[in-house]
């Protein structure tokens, strides 16, 4: 589905990213792991069409995407949520979704775009009401709008950046398992970027792991788990509770 080669990125003197390139076979969740400061915000931003590599080449189900601006890309079936949730608060729950879904989508349909955020926040379980507010959610249920945003999109690929962050241990395991429904059910493939190594390597098919802007590994998530530079680099006193969680996957 995805074909990345020789990406890279520079800021100046400063290279983000540098010669990375891998492959996303349809239906897959690849994870994507790295330090603080690895290139792995950079690759999902070239990837979405925020920012355009210096050199390299992204096709998307054989078409080259690299360089073109955000609303293509969406277009083309690439989805993407954020870090950090940032909705529309003079808008209800539905009606984020519903502008989501009309710029990633342009839908000529009012009805059509109401009725995939709709189906959007049953799937990720917010409230469905039209009059439901998005003030007073919490972590979670804001996680949860941004997946359902992105849903309405109706992404073939959706990029999750850090899905997990700021949730408690409960709301980290019904949020790895929401990514899994979001595959099983609707057969979006996935690219995860997680901080929270040890639910993202019992969710995710393979492992790809970045270090100064540049691939060290990638493979199973026991093997990576197990990689002694990824270890060194990355892992570091969670390698045991990491690998524990990889093997017993």
């Amino acid at each position: 589905m995805l074909a990345v080669e020789g990406l890279t990125k520079r800021f100046g003197g400063f290279i983000a990213v540098s010669n990375v390139s891998f492959r996303v076979e349809p239906g897959e969740i690849l994870g994507l792991i790295g330090p603080n400061g690895s290139g792995k915000s950079t690759i999902f931003n070239m990837l979405a069409g925020a920012l355009t590599p210096n050199a390299g080449s992204i096709r998307f189900e054989g078409r080259e995407i690299a360089g073109l601006p955000p609303y293509r890309i969406i277009n083309l079936g690439i989805g993407r949520t954020f870090q950090i949730p940032r909705p529309f608060h003079r808008l209800s729950l539905v009606e984020n979704v519903v502008l989501s879904g009309f710029y990633g989508q342009g839908r000529p349909s009012r009805a059509r775009a109401f009725e995939a955020a709709e189906r959007a926040l049953a799937l990720v379980g917010l409230p469905t009401d039209r009059a439901a507010v998005v003030d007073g959610l919490g972590a979670a249920a804001l996680k949860k709008l941004e997946l359902a945003k992105a849903l309405a999109t109706a992404p073939k690929l959706l990029l999750a950046d850090e899905s997990l962050s700021g949730l408690d241990e409960h709301e980290m395991d019904q949020a790895a398992d929401l990514l899994r429904r979001i595959r099983g059910e609707l057969g979006v493939t996935i690219i995860w970027v997680e901080h929270i190594m040890g639910v993202l390597m019992r969710v995710v098919d393979r492992v790809m792991v970045l270090d100064h802007g540049e691939k060290i590994a990638a493979g199973l998530p026991a093997e990576v788990a197990g990689d002694p530079r990824v270890i060194e680099v990355y892992l570091g006193t969670q390698a045991a509770a990491v690998r524990a969680g990889a093997c017993s996957s």
